[in-house]
């Protein structure tokens, strides 16, 4: 059984003034997520800054959300690096808290063979007694996960259950699934490929564009379930512009400042992360208008 069928988000990390995580903030933040039917929760991935959170702030983040969100939907850590040992140690203490899974980014500037991603992977799973997703996202890590190494570790490791496809590249997940003979759990991670994605036996998506719109994501996979697939192609297509705007500087400074624009008040970013620059936000108000949530 997959880990969720649905939308899950990817989800922000709200710090203070002083820089410090802010967990009032992030506790409203799980409840908005679960009140407007997101389906999981992803827990300090690339969206919730995870690479300037020390290793104490990391683990801390996703004991508390567990905590908080207190088994009414899954729980997704991210604990992923590119050192093995530290995948291992964050893997493991995330299994200890209470994670239902595990996010594994694909090891980054190593730049990993095959075989080195391979051995990467099952070392992190074989530690662990709970689910592993791959993330594969080549234009932030520098390294792609091929379809044949994919369905290698989820056909040869027992808790590998499935990948978060980000590459961007629909002939290279085509090929991941015709090879995949149902063993592989696929989820979107491009908010703008959710139904291409679904067409090709997907589970659902690990979004961004949930954090501000997680009736609306839900309801893209939720309907294409249901076999209105035409209602789910609507709201995918209604989002294009969202999407774009989100992703017009690096992933999560865009986010960051639509929460601030729903007067949701999450703070400040991380360096070397900066603020958005005031010539995109018009664009991101206006899609905001135009997809119906400002």
């Amino acid at each position: 059984m997959a880990v969720f069928q649905g939308a899950g988000v990817a989800i922000v990390t709200p710090f203070q003034a002083n820089g410090e995580v802010n967990y009032d903030k992030f506790a409203e933040l799980l409840e908005f997520q679960i009140k407007n039917g997101t389906d999981a929760i992803i827990v300090c991935g690339t969206t919730g800054e995870s690479s300037t959170l020390t290793h104490e702030e990391h683990l801390e983040v996703i004991r508390f959300c567990v905590e908080r969100v207190a088994g009414r939907i899954p729980v997704v850590a991210g604990t992923g690096s590119n050192c093995t040992e530290t995948a291992v140690y964050l893997s493991t203490e995330a299994e200890k808290y209470g994670a239902d899974a595990v996010l594994l980014v694909t090891p980054y500037y190593n730049k990993a063979t095959q075989k080195g991603l391979y051995r990467h992977y099952k070392t992190v799973a074989d530690a662990i007694k709970i689910p592993a997703i791959i993330y594969n996202v080549p234009s932030r890590t520098g390294c792609n996960v091929l379809p044949e190494t994919v369905v290698k570790l989820c056909t040869e490791v027992e808790n590998i259950v499935g990948v978060k496809e980000a590459s961007g590249n629909i002939s290279q997940v085509v090929k991941l699934m015709a090879l995949a003979d149902g063993k592989v759990d696929l989820y979107s991670g491009n908010d703008d490929q959710i139904v291409p994605l679904l067409s090709m036996g997907g589970k659902g998506v690990i979004s961004v564009l949930s954090n501000v719109a997680p009736k609306e994501t839900h309801d893209i996979c939720a309907k294409f379930f249901a076999g209105d697939v035409e209602g789910s192609c609507q709201l995918q297509r209604k989002a294009v512009e969202l999407c774009e705007a989100l992703f017009c500087e690096v992933n999560p400074i865009p986010v960051k400042k639509a929460l601030d624009l729903m007067g949701m008040d999450i703070g400040t970013l991380r360096m070397p992360l900066t603020e958005m620059d005031e010539a995109n936000v018009p664009r991101l108000e206006k899609a905001m208008k135009n997809f119906g949530i400002l």
